[in-house]
Protein backbone atom coordinates (compact mmCIF):
# COMPACT_ATOMS: atom_id res chain seq x y z
CA UNK A 1 0.00 0.00 0.00
CA UNK A 2 1.69 3.29 -0.54
CA UNK A 3 1.28 6.09 1.71
CA UNK A 4 2.57 9.51 2.26
CA UNK A 5 5.85 8.59 2.72
CA UNK A 6 6.25 6.62 -0.37
CA UNK A 7 5.98 9.78 -2.19
CA UNK A 8 8.76 13.04 -2.02
CA UNK A 9 6.76 15.72 -0.46
CA UNK A 10 7.27 18.73 -3.15
CA UNK A 11 5.35 16.35 -5.63
CA UNK A 12 2.72 15.31 -3.31
CA UNK A 13 1.95 18.69 -2.44
CA UNK A 14 1.64 19.94 -6.09
CA UNK A 15 -0.67 17.03 -6.82
CA UNK A 16 -3.06 17.41 -3.51
CA UNK A 17 -3.21 21.47 -3.96
CA UNK A 18 -4.41 20.93 -7.25
CA UNK A 19 -6.99 18.36 -5.92
CA UNK A 20 -8.20 20.95 -2.89
CA UNK A 21 -8.48 23.59 -5.60
CA UNK A 22 -11.44 21.90 -6.88
CA UNK A 23 -13.65 21.36 -3.28
CA UNK A 24 -15.34 24.54 -2.51
CA UNK A 25 -14.22 24.71 1.19
CA UNK A 26 -11.13 25.47 0.22
CA UNK A 27 -10.99 29.10 -1.14
CA UNK A 28 -8.35 31.50 -0.49
CA UNK A 29 -10.28 34.83 1.83
CA UNK A 30 -10.43 38.30 0.04
CA UNK A 31 -7.02 39.24 2.42
CA UNK A 32 -4.88 36.43 1.18
CA UNK A 33 -3.67 38.20 -1.60
CA UNK A 34 -2.09 41.11 0.36
CA UNK A 35 -1.47 39.51 3.46
CA UNK A 36 2.24 38.40 4.72
CA UNK A 37 2.69 34.88 5.82
CA UNK A 38 4.44 36.07 9.23
CA UNK A 39 5.83 39.25 10.61
CA UNK A 40 9.79 38.00 9.05
CA UNK A 41 8.91 37.95 5.15
CA UNK A 42 9.07 41.80 3.73
CA UNK A 43 6.52 41.12 0.86
CA UNK A 44 3.16 38.95 -0.04
CA UNK A 45 3.56 35.53 -1.79
CA UNK A 46 4.66 36.07 -5.30
CA UNK A 47 2.15 33.08 -6.37
CA UNK A 48 -1.24 33.42 -6.90
CA UNK A 49 -2.38 29.76 -5.80
CA UNK A 50 0.09 29.75 -2.48
CA UNK A 51 -2.92 29.33 -0.42
CA UNK A 52 -3.90 25.65 -1.38
CA UNK A 53 -0.02 24.68 -1.34
CA UNK A 54 0.01 25.78 2.16
CA UNK A 55 -3.26 23.93 3.11
CA UNK A 56 -2.17 21.05 1.11
CA UNK A 57 1.59 21.47 3.27
CA UNK A 58 -0.45 21.45 6.11
CA UNK A 59 -2.47 18.36 5.83
CA UNK A 60 0.52 16.69 5.23
CA UNK A 61 2.07 18.32 8.22
CA UNK A 62 -0.90 17.14 10.05
CA UNK A 63 -0.90 13.22 8.50
CA UNK A 64 3.26 13.10 9.13
CA UNK A 65 2.94 14.41 13.00
CA UNK A 66 -0.03 13.65 13.74
CA UNK A 67 -2.11 16.19 16.92
CA UNK A 68 -0.90 19.09 15.49
CA UNK A 69 -2.20 22.89 16.76
CA UNK A 70 -1.70 25.84 15.61
CA UNK A 71 1.26 26.59 17.42
CA UNK A 72 3.38 23.73 15.96
CA UNK A 73 2.21 25.16 12.45
CA UNK A 74 3.09 28.83 13.16
CA UNK A 75 6.56 27.27 14.46
CA UNK A 76 6.90 25.49 10.89
CA UNK A 77 6.43 27.97 8.97
CA UNK A 78 8.54 30.77 10.85
CA UNK A 79 11.37 32.19 10.26
CA UNK A 80 14.15 34.64 10.81
CA UNK A 81 13.49 38.21 10.63
CA UNK A 82 15.99 40.47 9.47
CA UNK A 83 16.69 42.97 11.83
CA UNK A 84 18.89 45.43 10.05
CA UNK A 85 22.46 45.25 11.74
CA UNK A 86 21.25 43.53 14.45
CA UNK A 87 21.66 39.59 14.24
CA UNK A 88 18.35 37.85 12.56
CA UNK A 89 16.22 36.49 15.35
CA UNK A 90 13.97 33.62 15.05
CA UNK A 91 9.83 34.15 14.71
CA UNK A 92 6.69 32.33 14.16
CA UNK A 93 4.86 32.22 10.75
CA UNK A 94 1.00 33.56 11.03
CA UNK A 95 -1.78 31.59 13.35
CA UNK A 96 -4.41 33.45 11.70
CA UNK A 97 -3.53 31.75 8.10
CA UNK A 98 -2.31 28.42 9.89
CA UNK A 99 -6.12 28.56 12.36
CA UNK A 100 -8.16 29.26 8.70
CA UNK A 101 -6.89 26.66 6.81
CA UNK A 102 -7.43 24.18 9.50
CA UNK A 103 -10.91 25.43 9.72
CA UNK A 104 -11.36 24.96 5.68
CA UNK A 105 -9.78 21.76 5.98
CA UNK A 106 -12.11 20.34 9.07
CA UNK A 107 -15.36 21.84 6.93
CA UNK A 108 -13.87 19.77 4.03
CA UNK A 109 -13.49 16.57 6.48
CA UNK A 110 -10.25 16.01 5.93
CA UNK A 111 -9.13 17.02 9.70
CA UNK A 112 -11.09 16.22 12.71
CA UNK A 113 -9.93 17.54 16.46
CA UNK A 114 -8.49 15.52 18.90
CA UNK A 115 -6.84 16.57 22.24
CA UNK A 116 -3.42 17.67 21.67
CA UNK A 117 -4.82 19.99 18.05
CA UNK A 118 -5.83 18.40 14.98
CA UNK A 119 -5.42 14.97 13.22
CA UNK A 120 -6.32 13.65 9.23
CA UNK A 121 -9.28 12.08 9.73
CA UNK A 122 -10.55 8.66 7.46
CA UNK A 123 -11.39 10.78 4.71
CA UNK A 124 -8.68 12.32 4.94
CA UNK A 125 -6.10 9.54 5.41
CA UNK A 126 -7.61 8.02 2.17
CA UNK A 127 -7.58 11.08 0.18
CA UNK A 128 -3.73 11.41 1.04
CA UNK A 129 -3.09 8.06 0.23
CA UNK A 130 -5.04 7.78 -3.27
CA UNK A 131 -3.22 10.77 -4.20
CA UNK A 132 0.12 9.26 -3.38
CA UNK A 133 -0.74 6.28 -5.18
CA UNK A 134 -1.90 7.87 -8.30
CA UNK A 135 1.87 9.58 -8.12
CA UNK A 136 3.91 6.12 -7.53
CA UNK A 137 3.73 5.56 -11.17
CA UNK A 138 5.31 9.09 -12.43
CA UNK A 139 7.41 8.75 -9.11
CA UNK A 140 9.22 5.59 -10.23
CA UNK A 141 9.78 6.72 -14.23
CA UNK A 142 10.86 10.12 -13.06
CA UNK A 143 13.09 9.57 -9.96
CA UNK A 144 16.16 8.33 -9.63
CA UNK A 145 16.98 5.88 -6.57
CA UNK A 146 13.32 4.98 -5.75
CA UNK A 147 13.12 1.26 -6.89
CA UNK A 148 10.09 -0.64 -7.51
CA UNK A 149 7.97 -2.04 -5.02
Amino acid sequence: MTTVFDIPAELLIRKVAKELKEKPEIQAPSWAEFVKTGVHKQMPPENTDWWHLRAAAVLRRVYVDGPVGVERIRTVYGGAQNRGSRPSRFRKGSGSIARKIFQQLEAAGLLEKAAGGRTVSPAGRSFLDRTAYSLKSEVETTVPGIEKY
